[in-house]
């Protein structure tokens, strides 16, 4: 099934309006009651907000999920209307867009992104709903979400910091720069006393420096950094 550009935004308001309302001027294409399109749209607006905010951080995996819940909800949204006529397809600026993400391409991400939004608002004109307007968002709303991928942060940063005395990946063929022993992360995970708790009050250790012999020198992460590398040693974990 096509999906169609009904698209992202149904404003939160709207899902306080009475249903006499939404049936409009007797021109308007006939719908379900308005709480049921709004509902659908609200959460495809959602969607669209963290699809963007997923790309402009580039956790790619994230956004490929975004876009799989815009698409779903456009094909509801197409049910949703009987007069379907009048809709103007999103499925090229959706095939752009997840092209973009396949490709981990920021700067297409950003343009197909752009196209998408401009497809959304094309549709809510000819659907006789012009005062819908949707465009690329300039701040989260959702406070309680991190975009950034975490475990691609966290790999990053056991490289960066953690590689020059510790075997960080079970698939590392290099050996650290400085010859000390030191257990490797996946040696690390194995040991029964791991916990991810455990992990988080060691890094946060205001000590110079760490350990039962107090041989390893405070990185002296933040509080996001640390919860990079415990995210990365969550899928050491889950690895073994």
């Amino acid at each position: 099934m096509k999906s169609r550009t009904l698209c992202t935004a149904t404003l939160l308001s709207a899902l306080l309006l009475s249903n006499s309302a939404a049936e409009g001027p007797a021109n308007e294409p006939q719908e379900r009651p308005l709480s049921e399109v709004a509902s659908n749209m609200v959460a495809v607006q959602l969607a669209h907000i963290k699809l963007w905010f997923a790309g402009k951080f580039g956790n790619w995996k994230l956004a490929a999920y975004e876009l799989d819940q815009i698409q779903s909800g456009l094909q509801r949204a197409e049910g949703l209307y009987t007069d379907r006529a009048l809709m103007v397809s999103a499925d090229g600026p959706l095939q752009s867009v997840r092209s973009a993400i396949g490709a981990r391409d920021a700067t297409a991400f950003a343009k197909t992104y752009a196209e998408l939004t401009n497809a959304c608002n094309a549709c809510h004109r000819a659907m006789n709903r012009s005062f819908i307007v949707v465009q690329v968002p300039v701040n989260s709303p959702f406070s309680d979400q991190v975009f950034v991928d975490q475990v691609a942060e966290g790999r990053a940063l056991a490289h960066a910091v953690c590689a020059e005395c510790h075997i960080v990946s079970p698939d590392s063929k290099e050996l650290p720069a400085y010859r000390v022993p030191t257990p490797s992360f996946p040696d690390i995970v194995r040991r029964s006393s791991f916990s991810d708790e455990g992990l988080r009050q060691y890094l946060s250790s205001g000590h110079r420096r760490l350990g039962p012999d107090k041989a390893m020198p405070n990185p002296r992460l933040n509080e996001y950094q640390i919860e990079e590398i415990v995210a990365y040693f969550e899928t050491l974990k889950a690895g073994q």
